[in-house]
């Protein structure tokens, strides 16, 4: 499937985060901004979830994973981690249908709506007073 010193790559967004992702061949060592994933990542719910691409296919202990993440904060960068590993290990030759069906391969579109004149937040209206 993947060639022994090949480098995949793949770009993430979420929020306001951006993340380029590469991914070699290795035993599974995962560096963010030069920092091991758990010592970067505060809570290790964001470490799993930024990791399920490589646990849905099956590749946890095959690949070594860099990323370079900026903007937004910790959750917002995790989702774009994991966006961009699911990107760079469709570019290795992994199957889309594995990660497709555990719904990796689409971008989270939501993000925060920004603010209305005349109110106190995006939907946020002032309160009503009668008199």
């Amino acid at each position: 499937m993947a060639n022994k010193n090949a480098q995949y790559y793949g770009t993430g967004r979420r929020k306001s985060s951006v993340a380029r992702v590469y991914v070699t061949a290795g035993k599974g060592k995962i560096t963010v901004n030069g920092r091991d994933v758990s010592d970067y990542m505060p809570y290790a719910t964001l470490v799993m979830d930024l990791s399920q691409p490589l646990e849905v296919t099956g590749n946890a202990g095959k690949f070594d994973v860099e990323a370079f993440v900026e903007g937004g904060g910790f959750t917002g960068q995790a989702g774009a981690i994991r966006l961009g590993l699911t990107r760079a290990l469709l570019e290795a030759g992994v199957d889309r249908k594995t990660l497709k069906v555990a719904g990796l391969v689409t971008r989270d579109a939501r993000a925060k709506e920004r603010k209305k004149y005349g109110l106190k937040a995006a939907r946020r209206a002032p309160q009503f007073s009668k008199r």
